[in-house]
């Protein structure tokens, strides 16, 4: 072979010399990890080792075998550490009429676990384990501040085997989600990061390693479809469970999204808010439809409360307005209506 032209050397020790980021090593760490490799390991890092496996042994006559159960008596997911004495949230269809719970830690550690609450309107429970020590566990981050777009990362335990962990964007906030057993679950994030099965409980985290949602549900045959149970709502969830061992809920049988409102639409009706609830669907025979609500209304007040999104008609809705009166302000084409709807209990 003939040596190697003039020239070539020449641009090379140009490129050598001009100002400016020099090439990376091929075999550098930084041109191996690209900057979404490192903000996903990064992120990785912050959570994995409070994130458990979680198992559970035997239903009560009537409970569910999950969604991710590996036969009829038990049923296996995930879950995660969120405080340092043993507190852990999962999914409820993953716990619901267990009569024996194990936890499995990143570790190794096993522990049998008691369920402190569940609350399946939400598709979360609350679990605990006893240690001597204090446990790794999560930062929980507000899912209020989410924008479509970001990085989400879901991360599990399935099988107990090893830690998995996929990555997306938030596709949609606010949605609404019907279970498999009927119940609908609100202010749902709806992301592109796969869910594999067993990862049911887990964390939805992002960038900064931040808990933004519990991994709930994935569609099949949805092109990867996935959904999570806001962080919002999970702590809302947690302080009833610890005050009360469960969740007291008004409902009134809307299913609905979060709708923003252009500024025109704010003027001529006087809102200070820039989005409400878009309502979807009415169950039959329901307070709402009782009251008059109509799909395609627009719900943007209750009482004295404005209502921006799912989360905030949610919490709106406590046990303080169960069989009480109340009134629903909304947006009906040109007209905005007063209703007047009479929540009752929440019953599943």
């Amino acid at each position: 072979m003939g040596s190697r032209p003039r020239f070539i050397d020449d641009l090379s020790r140009a490129a050598s010399d001009a100002p400016g980021p020099k090439p990376l090593s091929p075999l550098s760490d930084d041109a191996l990890l690209d900057a979404y490799s490192r903000t996903v390991i990064g992120a990785l890092e912050r959570v994995q080792q409070a994130v458990a496996f979680i198992s559970v042994e035997g239903r009560l006559p009537g409970g569910p075998s999950g969604r991710d159960s590996r036969g009829a008596r038990g049923g296996t997911g995930s879950g995660f550490l969120f405080t340092p004495d043993g507190y852990l949230l999962t999914n409820s269809h993953v716990v619901h009429g267990a009569t024996h719970i194990k936890v499995t830690l990143a570790d190794g550690a096993k522990f049998d676990a008691d369920l402190v609450g569940d609350d399946p309107g939400s598709d979360l429970a609350v679990l605990r384990i006893g240690s001597p020590e204090p446990l790794p566990h999560v930062e929980l981050g507000e899912s209020s501040k989410l924008r479509v777009g970001q990085i989400a990362i879901a991360v599990g335990n399935p099988l107990g085997l090893a830690q998995t962990v996929t990555t997306g964007v938030v596709s949609a906030l606010g949605r609404s989600l019907r279970s498999n057993s009927g119940r609908m679950i609100y202010d749902v994030i709806q992301t592109d990061a796969a869910l594999n099965p067993g990862n049911s409980g887990g964390p939805l985290i992002n960038s900064a390693g931040q808990v933004i949602g519990v991994n709930t549900a994935i569609i099949p045959g949805a092109q990867a479809i996935c959904f999570a149970t806001a962080i919002d709502t999970a702590k809302w969830v947690i302080m009833q469970i610890f005050a009360h061992g469960r969740v007291r809920r008004a409902y009134v049988g809307v299913a609905g999204t979060t709708r923003p409102l252009s500024r025109r639409v704010q003027r001529y009706f006087g809102l200070s808010s820039e989005s409400g609830v878009h309502v979807m669907e009415i169950v039959k025979g329901s307070p709402a439809a009782l009251g008059g609500l109509r799909t395609d209304d627009t719900i943007v007040a209750i009482d004295t409360l404005t209502v921006q999104d799912v989360d905030s008609l949610q919490r709106a809705l406590d046990a303080s307005r169960i069989d009480k009166p109340v009134s629903v302000t909304v947006l009906r084409g040109a007209q905005r209506l007063e209703l007047t709807l009479t929540p009752v209990e929440q019953t599943s």
